[in-house]
């Protein structure tokens, strides 16, 4: 590689990862958290369920507390179970009867999140949780003031992302191997960081590969599935994306007859059928079509646990009047390149095919990416330190960095306050005030995490918002446990013996976590005064 080109990309690596640097550092470390998401809302509700939860509902129950609130016949019932926790999501149409003239209990359609323990029915916003928060955190989706705004910066970041990583593999590539066995912790600061730098980016290399090619996929695919471009697309053809990369499964649908059904009918029974026939399908969506109507067919979805295998999917569908099977996938039968990627894609990026196990794994080296990315900034920052580089300049790097450090370190106390403010707080916020939990979520979080960085940039020293960040973190993170043992009484080693697992590991997350922050900030010290700018 001759010194131009060599030049010319190492320039552009450092380029693009001081540009998405702090955006960067938000989606891992957000994206780390929500991890946990289903684990999260369990361990904040007090709700935690079982495995195969989906297999065990009542489905029949569910119907007629439905239909004491409202006409189901004509509609499309669809319900569905997204995230692992008791909360299901219902959706129903308007019903096709044209003749139902009260539209409260028959035309609308209408969307929300059931307990199918309590039949309590939430809409999104009475239903949202911490998990949910970071979840969307993640990728910018408070930002969407503008349309799908924060999807597409997410989209970009994670392009820039990859850009960066490319670049980087080549710039170090020749000394690549023999940099990842040299750290020397009493060199000089940019030493220091770029053997840090290197040594944690090779250990996390597949994995920030992996989020960035899937991160690209999935926010700017998003966008090309958005409605306004597919017209653009296909503007005599709606649903014609979809159809191409053959997201959705073609139904033998019935039409509506307008005659209902002289016979009684149990879902429960055609659930226990495809269970039959495959005793490890974990069932995921029962979708209800034609309600009530002669015509009337249900539809069961789901799939093999993750052991068995990555992206098989079956289905059945059957014809409610006289029970026969009318449409079926096996587990055993191919599936399609185009929808086969989309599942892989997002299987690889949600991490959630190997059990806790690989979640610790995707955990850890989110946390490790947060400090390479760090530590890139800091090379950056003592880089350009030199007297050859004009005072101005200089501060100008300083405080740059000083704002990306405070911003990006306190989100880990912050995190750790928003827990115990919702567990002790959020049920009673909203019992009182008729608020949202989503409100109080926004308020804690935000507003800390803006008075933290500011007090911190006010500060202007690196050294002690390190130290300060990773030492309130534990603080306060070793408090999320026993915040939930004082609320609920399912202390860890009560949540332990009782099996709640979702709830358990929450609380454990947090007790490793503050450890091994309250370890390195124990560590860490001051190699020599800081600079006033």
């Amino acid at each position: 590689m001759s010194n131009r080109i060599y030049n010319i990309l190492f320039h552009t690596h450092t380029i693009s990862g001081i540009i998405i640097s702090a955006l960067l550092y938000v989606i891992f470390f957000t994206g780390s958290i929500a991890f946990l998401r289903d684990e999260i809302s369990a361990w904040e509700h007090n709700k935690p369920i079982e495995e195969n939860y989906f297999n065990t509902i009542d489905f029949d129950k569910s119907l007629n507390k439905l239909k004491e609130e409202q006409n189901l016949y004509g509609r499309d019932i669809t319900f569905s179970h997204r995230y692992f926790e008791r909360e299901v999501n219902v959706s129903i149409t308007a019903s096709k009867d044209s003749t139902i003239i009260d539209q409260n209990r028959g035309r609308l359609s209408n969307y929300f999140f059931m307990d199918m323990e309590s039949f309590e029915k939430k809409d999104y916003q009475s239903n949202y949780s911490l998990g949910e928060f970071f979840y969307r955190l993640h990728f910018f989706a408070q930002l969407n003031f503008f349309g799908r705004s924060g999807y597409l910066l997410s989209g970009l970041v994670a392009f820039f992302f990859l850009f960066a990583i490319i670049t980087g593999v080549l710039v170090h590539w020749k000394k690549i191997i023999s940099s990842f066995y040299t750290f020397r912790p009493g060199a000089k600061w940019k030493t220091i960081w770029t053997d840090a730098h290197v040594a944690l980016g090779m250990i996390g290399l597949p994995y920030q590969f992996i989020f960035a090619v899937t991160g690209c996929y999935l926010m700017i695919g998003y966008m090309v599935m958005l409605p306004p471009v597919e017209k653009y697309l296909f503007p005599e053809e709606p649903g014609e994306m979809a159809r191409i990369l053959n997201l959705e499964e073609k139904v033998d649908d019935l039409e509506f007859t307008y005659n209902p059904i002289k016979k009684d009918f149990s879902v429960n029974h055609f659930a226990q059928r495809i269970l039959q026939k495959w005793p490890d399908l974990k069932l995921s969506e029962l979708k209800i079509g034609n309600y009530g109507d002669e015509h009337m067919y249900v539809k069961l979805t789901g799939s093999p646990g993750f052991d068995e295998s990555l992206l098989a999917q079956a289905y059945q569908t059957y014809r409610i009047a006289d029970g026969q099977l009318i449409a079926e996938k096996s587990i055993n039968e191919s599936t399609s390149y185009a929808k086969g990627t989309f599942h892989l894609l997002r299987r690889l990026h949600y991490g959630d095919y190997g059990g806790y196990g690989l979640k610790l794994i995707y955990l850890v080296l989110g946390f490790v990416t947060c400090f390479v990315i760090l530590s890139g900034v800091y090379i950056w920052l003592v880089a350009r330190d030199k007297k050859s580089v004009s005072k101005s300049k200089r501060n100008f790097n300083n405080w740059l960095v000083t704002i990306y450090t405070s911003v990006c370190l306190s989100l880990l106390p912050v995190t750790a306050i928003i827990f115990i403010v919702m567990k002790i707080f959020g049920e009673s916020y909203v019992q009182d005030t008729g608020g949202l939990r989503k409100e109080l979520i926004y308020q804690v979080f935000f507003w800390s995490w803006l008075v933290l960085s500011i007090l911190f940039t006010i500060k202007h020293d690196n050294y002690f918002t390190n130290k300060t960040c990773l030492i309130l973190g534990s603080f306060f993170g070793i408090l999320v446990p026993v915040a939930n043992g004082i609320m609920t009484g399912n202390w860890i080693w009560i949540s332990l013996q009782k099996g709640y697992t979702q709830i358990f590991v929450v609380d454990i997350f947090w007790i490793m976590l503050s450890m091994t922050a309250f370890f390195v900030a124990f560590r860490l010290k001051r190699k020599n005064k800081p600079k006033i700018a």
